[in-house]
């Protein structure tokens, strides 16, 4: 379970973003989530309440979002989901793709309420 270190680098990362802008709290991290990262969301949720428990993110919402696994296949150049057509392309069949997106974990957003 891979997550648990990748939850507990977003907390440093978070944490010490916050401690170099001045931020106090924080209400809600958003996160992205590849569908090709190999990254389990529900892992993720399971493991963000322990991994914040006495820091500043303590009461801070996680908002995962899923990020598409698209690909371009280099055959026909169609733009497909790799996961729902299983990394072949819907449109000629072929396996060979360049992957366009769905393959990180980031933190896309912080927010803070206002005057923190």
């Amino acid at each position: 379970m891979h997550e648990i270190g990748i939850v507990r680098q977003m907390v440093r990362t978070v944490t010490a973003f916050a401690e170099e802008n001045g931020i106090r709290e924080i209400r809600e991290v958003v996160v992205d989530c590849g569908e090709l990262s190999l990254v389990i969301p529900e892992y993720v949720e399971e493991l963000y309440p322990v991994a914040v428990k006495g820091s500043i993110l303590e009461n801070a919402k996680l908002n995962i979002q899923m990020v598409p696994g698209l690909a371009e296949c280099e055959e026909c150049d169609e733009i497909f989901n790799v996961v729902e057509n299983k990394g072949w392309c819907p449109n000629c069949g072929s396996f060979e793709k360049t992957v366009l997106s769905g393959k990180d974990f980031s933190i896309r957003e912080i927010i803070v309420p206002e005057g923190s």
